[in-house]
């Protein structure tokens, strides 16, 4: 993802585990170790869409579904596979062979999210470090039929674990957003129905 993306995940996320909504650009900066310049062109964006109200030196998120559906909508989630194969099992037993240092992403992280699933799937995704993809690599080997390809390893960023061993609500909302398949979409509204219970 890009750093501006990591950024408006971590305001995402704070908002509905902390009930964060006040930041500074230099708190940011130092959280992730960005560049001031980095931070500022990220709270830009959401400042002229009306999603946060800039104050002096800090800032206030004022509209969280428009981050939401911003980040969403400029999501790419095809640039951030760094494999993808194809192996004949149950999605349940290929997420059993997730290694330890993954992270649950897409319909698998909103399937534990929503303590059910909204509709079948087939697809399972992951995130992991670029270091680790060997040992996925032994587990899920190269496909030849590369056509059906039901499993995708995500590039993780740096303290991206931080925030669990499953990917975070609004992270896998977005994720789950810039997919085609047919049954997405019940998935999308089931998380969208879970994060409206959670603002105030």
């Amino acid at each position: 993802m890009k750093k501006i993306e990591t950024i408006w995940h971590h305001l995402l996320w704070s908002v509905l585990e902390k009930k964060d909504y006040k930041y500074t650009q230099v708190y940011l900066a130092r959280y992730f170790s960005y560049s001031l310049s980095t931070v500022n062109l990220a709270i830009r964006k959401l400042s002229e869409i009306g999603a946060v109200r800039v104050s002096g030196k800090f800032f206030v998120i004022s509209d969280f579904k428009k981050i939401l559906f911003y980040w969403a909508t400029h999501r790419k989630l095809n640039k951030d596979i760094i494999y993808q194969t194809r192996i004949d099992l149950p999605v349940l037993e290929i997420e059993g062979l997730i290694p330890p240092q993954g992270i649950f992403a897409g319909f698998s992280a909103a399937r534990q999210i929503l303590n059910e699933s909204p509709a079948d799937y087939s697809k399972v995704f992951f995130y992991l470090n670029q270091k680790d993809i060997v040992l996925a690599q032994k587990r899920f080997p190269e496909a030849k039929n590369k056509a059906q390809n039901n499993i995708f390893i995500l590039k993780s960023y740096p303290g991206q674990i931080n925030y669990g061993k499953t990917a975070t609500i609004p992270q896998t909302f977005v994720d789950i957003w810039s997919l085609s398949d047919w049954y997405a979409k019940d998935f999308v509204a089931n998380l969208e129905e879970k994060i409206d219970g959670l603002l105030p």
